[in-house]
């Protein structure tokens, strides 16, 4: 099975009413943990890679690693999605590598930390549809800004300084055409999210629900949506690490945005946690260990592990054989119709 379009995906999930993860990525390994925690349970999934991934690996690489994966897991519809893009000019550059969905984030400048305007973001974001459209490509696009930094990318600061306006989020749909609008309502990128417990003052659920009342059609993202599980933290911490007290988003929270519209769940920092306690533990109890494949399998396995369980919590568990694979030819074919509708 060839790389599929992310919108198909999410019209599915839409009708099924459960949400996808997607999943980041920087190696091998990763991607591994990923499909073959699909296979294990049967579900479509999102690959994504930021632009410092991209960097990391050096595309190519990449890109040659995941068509490895659809030939070895061809009965898993699986999307290659660009993660943040910062303007139209690297949304162009994935769609021509053969990814087969884009993030038009242009709710920051292209340096990737400053805040736009409304009008900056329609301008890039319409560019975008238009360019990726033409060739069937999905795009997500984001209003509001999280907080935190990942990869380089976000504006710092607290989650709840530049949350989404409902009222704002319908305009920017109808202006833009987008498939997918990640909303901002509380969340923030990396492992320190919240300092206790999120609850209505800190995760602002209402704002979502909100936006989905005005955007019953819009499939909802929801950015930062690692749960940072405590006992991951713990792992870790007990094998030299010294990780501070954090909070995640919790998975029941999740769950109450995936009945509300949300479709697309990014998880990142769960992963990197589960790798990273599982390379410490080998080199604290085995120090003589030197071989990257003694860490590196375990670390695997304990991606594998959690990404397992956010697929079951989401909901996806089950449904990838429900559907055959849309064509990106035939995709962008449905968007000329809907474009003339």
């Amino acid at each position: 099975m060839a790389l599929v379009s992310m919108r198909q995906l999410l019209d599915e999930a839409a009708k099924g009413g459960y949400g996808i993860g997607a999943f980041n990525v920087n190696n091998m390994e990763q991607i591994q943990s990923i499909m073959e925690a699909a296979r294990e349970t049967k579900s479509p999934v999102i690959v994504q890679a930021s632009r410092g991934a991209r960097a990391y690996s050096q595309d190519r690489f990449l890109y040659h690693l995941m068509m490895a994966a659809t030939e070895l897991y061809p009965e898993i519809p699986t999307v290659l999605h660009l993660d943040h893009g910062n303007s139209p000019e690297t949304c162009k550059s994935a769609i021509e590598m053969g990814f087969t969905s884009v993030m038009m984030d242009g709710s920051l400048m292209p340096d990737g930390k400053t805040p736009s305007s409304f009008e900056y973001n329609v301008q890039v974001t319409k560019e975008v549809v238009e360019m990726a459209h033409a060739r069937g490509v999905t795009v997500e696009a984001e209003i509001g800004c999280l907080g935190g930094i990942e990869d380089g990318h976000g504006m710092g600061g607290d989650g709840l300084d530049h949350l989404t306006d409902p009222a704002q989020a319908e305009e920017f749909v109808k202006l833009t055409g987008c498939d997918a609008l990640a909303i901002a309502i509380g969340t923030s990128h990396g492992a320190y999210k919240f300092s206790r417990k999120p609850d209505g003052e800190v995760l602002k659920m209402d704002v979502l629900i909100e936006i989905h009342k005005r955007l019953p059609e819009t499939h909802l993202v929801m950015h930062g949506s690692s749960s940072v599980p405590q006992e991951l933290q713990d792992i870790i911490n007990k094998y030299g690490g010294k990780l501070k007290p954090t909070f995640g988003v919790p998975v029941e929270e999740i769950q109450l945005g995936i009945r509300n519209g949300v479709r697309k769940v990014n998880v990142d920092t769960d992963n990197r946690l589960a790798i990273t306690g599982a390379i410490r533990k080998v080199f604290m109890e085995a120090p003589e260990k030197f071989d990257p494949r003694d860490y590196m399998k375990p670390a695997r396995e304990a991606m594998k592990k959690v990404v397992m369980e956010r697929m079951v919590q989401f909901g996806q568990a089950g449904h990838a054989g429900d559907y055959e694979p849309i064509p990106l030819e035939q995709m962008a074919e449905r968007y000329k119709t809907m474009a003339v509708a």
